[in-house]
C-alpha cells in the first residue's frame, strides 16, 4: 500500500482544514517545496497537492505552487482543485501534474470528464469522490449532491476508471480514524477497484488496518503536521509494505 501525504494549500501556503470548512482552517508552513522536500527525503515518492482556492473559484489558482514543487522534487504529484475546464486540465499537465483527480466536474459535467479519460487516458485521470453519508459533495466540499457514490464509481468505471480516491468528508482533518466500513464495502463492490483512502488517519495502526483491508494506497496528510505520525514512521512502513 502506497502512502500518499497531502499537501492542501491556501494563499499558497500549506494548510489543513477540519471537515472541508474553511472557516476552520490552520496553517503549518508557508512553503510547500519545503514540505514536500521533506517527504521526498522520508523515501515518500507520491503527493497529493489540492488547490483549496481553486476549489472555491473553479478554476486553478495555484499554478505557481505546483510549478514550484514538480520543478524542484522527483514526486510524483496528482494534482486536484479547481478543474473544471480543458483549460485546467492542460495547466494541470504542463506544470508538471502527473495525474489530476476530478471531482465536482465528474458530477456537474459528466461528458467532459469523460472526454478527458478517453483523451488522456484512465492512467492521467483520477475520479475523486468526496463523500457525506454516501453521497457525493462539490465545489470544494460546500454542496453535497443526490449522487449516491456506489453509482457515481460503477458509472465512471464502466468510462474506464481504474483510480478513486474516496473521502469520507465527516472523518477528514478530526483525526478520529478512517471510513473503514464504508472502503470495506466500495471494494467488495468493485473488486479490481484501485481505491485510495482519505480523511481520519490518525496513526500506523490506522494504515496498517487499511493495508489488511485491500486498500490501494492511503493519503495522510493533519496526522503528520499535528505529528501523530512521524515521517521515520512513514518511511518505515513504506520499506515494509515495498
Amino acid at each position: 500500500m502506497k502512502i500518499i501525504p497531502a499537501i492542501d494549500i491556501i494563499d499558497g501556503k500549506c494548510v489543513r482544514l477540519t471537515k472541508g470548512d474553511y472557516n476552520q482552517k490552520k496553517e503549518y508552513n508557508d512553503d510547500p517545496l519545503e514540505v514536500a522536500r521533506q517527504f521526498e527525503s522520508a523515501g515518500i515518492t507520491h503527493l497529493h497537492l489540492v488547490d483549496l482556492d481553486g476549489a472555491k473559484a473553479r478554476k486553478i489558482v495555484n499554478r505557481q505552487v505546483l510549478e514550484k514543487i514538480t520543478g524542484n522534487t522527483n514526486l510524483h504529484i496528482d494534482f486536484g482543485g479547481g478543474i473544471q475546464s480543458d483549460e485546467d486540465i492542460k495547466i494541470a499537465f504542463e506544470s508538471g501534474a502527473k495525474q489530476i483527480t476530478g471531482g465536482s466536474i465528474a458530477v456537474k459535467n459528466q461528458e467532459l470528464f469523460k472526454q478527458w479519460i478517453a483523451d488522456y487516458g484512465s492512467d492521467k485521470i483520477i475520479l475523486g469522490a468526496d463523500v457525506l453519508d454516501k453521497k457525493v459533495a462539490t465545489g470544494g466540499w460546500q454542496e453535497i449532491s443526490e449522487v449516491d457514490v456506489f453509482g457515481f464509481i460503477e458509472e465512471y468505471m464502466s468510462y474506464g476508471i481504474t483510480r478513486v480516491i474516496c473521502t469520507d468528508i465527516s472523518k477528514d482533518g478530526v483525526l478520529q480514524g478512517p471510513s473503514h466500513d464504508l472502503y470495506v464495502e466500495l471494494l467488495s463492490k468493485f473488486g479490481d477497484l484501485e481505491l485510495v483512502a482519505s480523511g481520519g488517519v490518525s496513526n500506523i495502526s490506522d494504515l496498517e488496518r487499511l493495508r489488511e483491508e485491500g486498500l490501494d494506497s492511503a493519503i495522510v496528510g493533519k496526522a503528520i503536521y499535528e505529528n501523530k505520525i512521524s515521517l521515520e514512521e512513514l518511511s518505515q512502513f513504506t520499506s515494509y509494505a515495498n
